[in-house]
């Protein structure tokens, strides 16, 4: 079995749309410190290709890898996440 195709998701939050198709996602993570075991929490921001300019600041996200699509932009967003229907 080969795991060819199978693209990585985050969830996060919306913190810029000001840029034309394109959002940037701040992605949070708890870990736990190596040495004194606490739990950290921990982020990183991605900018995610949004075609349609449909997010907005505040929304939560589902972003998936893409091939690169600019220099900074390797992700894609995939959906809307909490979103009711």
């Amino acid at each position: 079995m080969s795991e060819r195709g199978i693209r990585k998701t985050l969830q996060g939050v919306v913190v810029s749309d000001k840029m034309d198709k394109t959002v940037v996602v701040k992605v949070d993570r708890t870990v736990k410190h190596h040495i004194y075991l606490k739990t950290i929490k921990k982020s990183a921001k991605y900018k995610a290709h949004d075609e349609g300019n449909t997010c907005h600041i505040g929304d939560m996200v589902v972003i998936e890898e893409s091939r690169p699509l600019s220099r900074d932009k390797r992700w894609k967003v995939k959906a809307k996440a909490g979103q009711s229907a």
